[in-house]
């Protein structure tokens, strides 16, 4: 069987480094914010342009945190694609808002801006519900339009986060997302484009005062170097609880892996950059392949093709022993917790890209003859099925 994502290719790349790195933090005993959790910030905020970066437990973690940070709760709305992990939309609920879900664009997948302003408007009309926040989300590794997104929110007076999970490491003209958003938050679940070896996250700001309050709210609102002006409390901060909190601290190892692979990362973005072209070269002419958004580099999380025999391709691609995903067959205003919130308009496009996306093998180590294979088997479906 091919590997879906080739994740023993790049760690036999990475080497005795790596294993150095993690023997390292073994032997120290520092595994809870440990040196490397301030060296990997310090690192990723470098890589994406932004003033400050805090580590977290989770991709949802790194959601939940802002939401709390700004207060966001019960009455509250927050716009988001319903074409996405729930992790997205389940921040919402988890700090007691309301997910209002916003159709996206048939090219790109990402959220529609011309839609999400009408759904701004007609939550603002209908009056049960206060706008607070967008969440964009990168889908399959590309940015939202932010420059669009950034002007609505400045419009409406909201927050705008860019849900980096699946893109982090893409980039619109030269820019990461955070030059437009308020925060870029992400997951390093092991099959993202960078993963760690468990779950990790963070959130990458622009305020210093804003990234001392994520500091507290990740260690169980914990007293903070703003916190103690004026004030002598000479222990732990940890056992002074200004607000409240939760436990969202990365694992000191996960960092040390992290620093092993952020060094290989952009190498490893243009190389899934050639495998997406070479994909679309061989099957731009049999299916729909994806479309990136003008000025965009795509980290490709995923190289997701559309067909109307989506499942006919797929069956016939498990009995060529050629792995494919579905992400996500059943969008999430589908799906019984989510399906009570408001979806403006309805989500036509969603809905119909639903039945048709396939993913397919995708990562920085897909060699040009097991790729030709996928190609291959494709073509050869396509054509006997019309």
């Amino acid at each position: 069987m091919i590997p879906f994502i080739d994740l023993q290719a790049q760690r036999a790349r990475l080497g005795q480094p790596l294993e150095d790195a993690i023997l390292k933090v073994v032997r120290s005993g520092a595994y809870i914010l440990g040196p490397e959790i301030a060296q990997f910030e310090a690192a990723l905020a470098a890589f994406g342009q932004a003033p400050h970066a805090l580590s977290c437990g989770s991709g949802t973690e790194a959601l939940v945190l802002p939401l709390m940070a700004w207060g966001i709760g019960p009455g509250d709305a927050v716009f988001c694609p319903a074409f996405t992990f729930a992790a997205t939309a389940e921040a919402m609920p988890l700090v007691g808002a309301s997910p209002v879900f916003v159709d996206v664009r048939p090219d790109t997948y990402n959220i529609d801006p011309a839609k999400l302003d009408a759904a701004i408007e007609a939550v603002t009309a209908a009056g049960a519900l206060t706008p607070r926040a967008i969440i964009a989300v990168d889908l399959f590794g590309q940015p939202a339009d932010y420059p669009a997104l950034a002007a609505i929110a400045r419009k409406h007076g909201l927050r705008l986060i860019a849900d980096s999970a699946q893109g982090f490491g893409g980039a619109l003209d030269g820019h990461h997302p955070i030059h437009w958003a308020d925060v870029t938050t992400t997951s390093f679940f092991p099959a993202k484009p960078l993963g760690c070896y468990g779950d990790g996250g963070a959130v990458l700001s622009k305020d210093a005062r804003f990234h001392d309050l994520l500091v507290s709210l990740r260690v169980h609102g914990q007293a903070v170097a703003s916190d103690l002006v004026g004030r002598t409390f000479d222990h732990d901060p940890k056992y002074l609880n200004m607000r409240v909190g939760m436990n969202s601290r990365m694992d000191t190892l996960q960092a040390a892996v992290l620093l092993q692979k952020l060094a290989i990362f952009p190498d490893e973005i243009a190389a899934r950059n050639r495998v997406a072209a070479r994909y679309a070269q061989g099957l731009g002419d049999m299916v729909r392949t994806p479309s990136v958004i003008a000025g965009g580099v795509s980290v490709w999380a995923q190289y997701t093709i559309e067909t109307d025999d989506r499942d006919g391709l797929a069956a016939h691609l498990r009995g060529e022993q050629i792995p494919t995903a579905v992400y996500y067959p059943v969008p999430l205003h589908r799906q019984a917790p989510y399906a009570r919130y408001p979806a403006p308009g309805g989500l036509p496009v969603t809905e119909a890209a639903a039945g048709r996306v396939l993913s397919l093998p995708m990562h920085a180590y897909l060699e040009p003859d097991v790729q030709d294979r996928i190609i291959s088997a494709i073509r050869n479906h396509v054509k006997r099925n019309g």
